[in-house]
């Protein structure tokens, strides 16, 4: 794993991540409450959190470290990250001076932003979140960025694995409804580490959905390394026929990606997607529910599925912790 950085689990082999799992494993079964003592964690929340934030403090306090949260505009100077514009508004320091003195006071950081959500170009690119890694000499974590959510890719591998869902099997990642656009980290991040993993994976997605070209063909080449394979449709039926998993996960329309008053036009007829009981049909009858969450309710998923014996949210939401504990451990215990 690199000693410095953990951004996108395309960094890595398969066998690395493998391996980092395994590390995840032993330190549920075996804790090490001392691994990390007098080791400092710094968490920069451009965007709101709670398992990121929570599990990231509360694996940091298991392994013996210690953590401090900068959420900027709230408790301290709001922050600038564009370049060559005049500081004349709310913001009176910029993502220049503050995150490098922010790495200074850690040994290690992590940084949650968000996409700007305007331009589909700018954010694929991961201009912003690049632009503050490269100013940063600790070992680096994404918390989330424009295009990727490593950490919660990562949870969700190792929530496969405890759930014994063959590498073969077949996952659909399903976009369901919401009352606005939402980023695509996440569903760029899962389908990828599903790629990763050799799974059989259909993208489900309304017409003005589909996720963009780079992102497809990014996790195409994962899966033709790892033996899986990835279609998509909008044949709900078809995609969800002998499925193993239906990881559901709302995002905004690429079509009209920020513009959004098209993009709520597109979605205004779009309510029957959300996922119910009667999804299921066709599907394996042991096949899982995931979601990263939040969810909305009812509107995303109704409340039979959430609280049904399919739906494994929670034990996503716990494989955070889990998770994360491996990648510091690994980034910043002296023993491997």
């Amino acid at each position: 794993m690199n000693a410095k950085r953990f951004l996108d689990l395309a960094d890595f082999t398969r066998e690395e991540i493998v391996d980092l799992l395994a590390l995840a494993q032993r330190l549920q079964d075996h804790p090490e409450p001392r691994a990390l003592a007098g080791k400092i964690l710094g968490l920069v929340f451009f965007n709101p959190s709670l398992r990121t934030l929570a599990s990231f403090q509360a694996g940091m306090a298991r392994l013996g470290g210690t953590s401090f949260v900068i959420t900027p505009g709230h408790g301290t100077w709001q922050l600038e990250h564009r370049l060559g514009v005049p500081m004349n508004a709310t913001a009176a320091e910029h993502v220049r001076e503050g995150i490098p003195v922010l790495a200074s006071f850690c040994d290690a950081l992590g940084i949650r932003a968000f996409a700007d959500g305007k331009d589909l170009a700018y954010d694929l690119a991961e201009t912003n979140f690049n632009a503050m890694a490269s100013l940063v000499d600790k070992p680096l974590i994404n918390m989330e960025s424009a295009m990727n959510h490593p950490c919660q890719s990562l949870a969700d591998w190792k929530t496969l694995d405890d759930l014994a869902v063959a590498p073969r099997s077949k996952f659909v990642l399903s976009w369901v409804n919401h009352p606005r656009a939402l980023p695509l980290a996440v569903p760029a991040a899962t389908l990828h580490m599903a790629a990763m993993r050799g799974m059989e994976v259909v993208v489900l997605r309304p017409d003005g959905f589909a996720l963009p070209g780079t992102v497809m063909d990014k996790a195409r080449r994962a899966a033709a390394a790892a033996g899986g394979s990835i279609t998509e449709t909008d044949d709900r039926a078809a995609a969800l026929d002998g499925a193993q998993v239906l990881y559901a996960k709302e995002w905004g329309s690429t079509t009209y990606y920020g513009n959004a008053e098209k993009d709520a036009e597109l979605r205004a007829g779009l309510s029957d997607w959300q996922v119910r009981e009667d999804w299921f049909a066709r599907a394996r009858p042991d096949s899982r529910f995931m979601h990263c969450l939040p969810v909305r309710r009812n509107v995303a998923v109704a409340d039979e599925v959430l609280d049904g014996p399919r739906s494994v949210v929670l034990k996503e939401a716990h494989n955070r912790l889990v998770a994360q504990m491996a990648v510091l451990h690994r980034l910043l215990s002296a023993t491997p």
